[in-house]
């Protein structure tokens, strides 16, 4: 019985992740699709682009809240970490395939699931496992950001830094391992998120942020 509830949670997880929330912003402030623009994600940068800045920042708040509730959802239920740690995931995955979000060919075959990349609901994840943890992780993201200045490599480094804040804490007792593992799961679905960026990354062609340390310097080399 207490396989099913626990089953049942994780999936709550993955159907609390697939809400697109960037889709239902752009659209409700600008009538677009947001898959039509840009890189076609549903996330938070994307969101951006195609309605402004803040439809960009309340679909990020909004994916890292849905990442947060997958957790509280678990705790409240259960005392397993090994869950709560799977809800997270689970919300990580939901982000990046909806199961709103089906994409159909001409015989109308669901040929995949659309959505993010996942940063922000892995950023939520993490708060929801330990919620002290976005005080370090959030600024971290930020100055990774505006130093870098480019998306792709700040939603990796989210993740990165998930598995260097709870390796610290489990390893002084505070947190269960268990909390490790997220991190290193939600790094590895972001990567494979993010495939199409890494190429752009590794060729020189991703786009680098104007308003940042990167970007400045870009801009100064061309003048």
């Amino acid at each position: 019985m207490q396989l099913i509830i626990d089953l049942a949670l994780i999936f709550i997880g993955y159907v609390i992740g697939s809400i697109p929330f960037g889709l239902l912003i752009v659209k409700l402030k600008t009538g677009k699709d947001i898959r039509e623009v840009e890189s076609g994600r549903t996330g938070g940068t994307n969101a951006m682009r195609a309605a402004g800045f803040w439809a960009g920042f309340g679909t990020a708040m909004l994916d890292i809240l849905k990442g947060a509730v997958a957790v509280w959802l678990a705790q409240a239920i259960t005392d397993t970490s090994w869950v709560h740690m799977m809800s997270a995931i689970a919300a990580i995955i939901g982000h990046n395939y909806s199961i709103f979000l089906p994409e159909r060919n001409e015989d109308g075959k669901i040929i995949r699931l659309r959505g993010g990349a996942g940063g922000a609901p892995s950023v939520g994840g993490a708060m929801g496992l330990w919620p002290a943890s976005i005080l370090i992780i959030l600024p971290l993201g930020a100055l990774t950001f505006f130093t870098v200045g480019i998306a792709s490599v700040t939603t990796m480094a989210v993740a990165l830094f998930a598995i260097i804040v709870f390796a610290i804490q489990a390893a002084q007792g505070n947190l269960p391992w268990a909390y490790v593992w997220y991190g290193v799961g939600a790094e590895l679905l972001l990567i494979w998120a993010l495939r199409p960026n890494l190429k752009k990354l590794f060729a020189g062609q991703e786009r680098v942020v104007k308003h940042s340390l990167h970007g400045w310097l870009k801009a100064k080399k061309r003048k």
